[in-house]
């Protein structure tokens, strides 16, 4: 596997140390690890004579970036208009509690599990929805009129494929 140097080198190389080219660098960085390793920031902090501190402005600016890594699964909660007024708040605590998901991270103890709120998936006649994909974003599916039941169901789907 190849180190966080020459990964960032190669990515810098191919976009372009441009400072307007630094939220398209850090897409591809994510992309690679599924997060932003503290490591890489460094790495391409040098590499674009940019100070660690602007890079981390962005990347904690912008919700699109995750300083941590992921679950095997993410599960993402809708917070659109109608997803919250059909209940997705509660649907988001029950996750949290159920899953173990310590306040002021995303993710469950066994590391399975990210729950993230996330903006309107445009599916509103569907709402309550969640989504869940797979931490390389290989799969996904989308969830309508969840509801606590259901989201144990998905769970456990999602406990068993792991295993697998």
């Amino acid at each position: 596997m190849q180190g966080h140097e020459s990964i960032v080198e190669n990515i810098v190389a191919r976009l372009g140390s441009h400072r307007y080219r630094l939220m398209k660098i850090l897409q591809e960085i994510q992309k690679h690890y599924g997060y932003l390793p503290r490591e890489a920031l460094i790495e391409l902090s040098v590499k674009m004579n940019i100070p660690l501190s602007d890079i981390l402005n962005v990347a904690t600016f912008y919700h699109q970036y995750k300083l941590h890594p992921p679950g095997l699964f993410r599960i993402l909660v809708c917070m659109g208009t109608a997803c919250h007024l059909k209940g997705n708040e509660d649907n988001y605590k029950f996750l949290v509690e159920t899953l173990g998901v310590k306040p002021g991270e995303e993710i469950s103890s066994d590391g399975l599990f990210s729950v993230e709120k996330v903006r309107c998936f445009g599916c509103c006649g569907l709402a309550p929805v969640v989504m869940v994909t797979s931490r390389d974003g290989s799969y996904s599916r989308l969830y309508g009129y969840v509801n606590p039941p259901l989201l144990r169901r998905i769970i456990a789907e999602h406990k068993r494929m792991a295993k697998r």
